[in-house]
């Protein structure tokens, strides 16, 4: 069992049982008690839970929240993420309505719509609804919620409750991992949940991922790659990955940077 699978069913087994002991995990994932106590530690590092003697408890809040500010994530492949965002905009038809996510990818996305468009863009992102907000023919539906400071977006019950009310033609979403055995997934959870309901609602696709997120999974499953209509990436990925990702039944398309 991987890391992430582990870590998915340890953070699973807190939340039911608001208390568990390393000795009930080591049984039920068949690893050592030394590899529990790994796994514990960095969970409590990532707020996902409290480690006590012998065990662990759960903590109110149990997503992934990763320590990367919006701002750094903005500069980190900038070239790539531009490009894929250029494509991705060709995806975009006049008078559709579309659903426009919180990643770094999806904000350049939200950059490049010229004023002129016709739109309605649902998003739960403070920063794609602020782009938007004063382009004249761009109606913006922002999703509220319980606001995360790193991504500057809406994640919660509320959120979701407001998908489950909307039909969309295409959703565009950012992923961190792409991978066969877990498909598109993202380090928080909460997010995970908002992205899946948002592909429900859609009728395609449209996932933006650069060759880093390629081969990686982490701990927010999305969806499985079956699901994905399209995937656009940048030239420099694994080339292996992208014949198993196609295998799996999700069209690829590699963009020039």
């Amino acid at each position: 069992m991987y890391a992430a699978e582990r870590h998915r069913e340890i953070v699973a087994a807190v939340r039911q049982h608001d208390r568990v002991t390393v000795q009930e995990l080591a049984g039920r994932l068949s690893v050592t008690p030394e590899t529990i106590r790994r796994d514990l530690s960095e969970l409590e590092q990532r707020g996902l839970l409290r480690r006590t003697h012998g065990g662990a408890v759960r903590v109110e809040r149990t997503s992934y929240v990763s320590p990367v500010t919006d701002a750094e994530r903005q500069n980190l492949n900038a070239a790539e993420k531009t490009a894929i965002a250029r494509e991705a905009l060709a995806h975009v038809e006049d008078d559709s309505t579309i659903a426009i996510d919180a990643g770094t990818s999806t904000i350049k996305l939200a950059e490049l719509i010229g004023p002129e468009r016709r739109l309605t863009v649902v998003t739960y992102s403070l920063v794609v609804a602020t782009v938007l907000a004063g382009h004249p023919h761009v109606s913006v539906h922002l999703l509220g919620g319980r606001v995360v400071a790193n991504s500057r977006s809406a994640v919660g019950p509320w959120t979701e409750e407001l998908v489950d009310r909307v039909t969309l033609d295409t959703a565009f979403l950012s992923v961190d991992g792409v991978n066969v055995r877990h498909g598109i997934t993202t380090h928080n959870i909460d997010e995970a949940s908002i992205k899946a309901k948002l592909m429900k609602a859609a009728r395609s696709t449209v996932v933006l991922a650069d060759s880093t997120k390629f081969g990686r999974e982490e701990f927010g499953r999305i969806a499985a790659l079956s699901e994905v209509d399209t995937i656009l990436t940048n030239e420099g990925v694994d080339l292996d990955h992208v014949h198993d990702v196609r295998e799996s039944g999700a069209n690829v398309t590699i963009v020039p940077v």
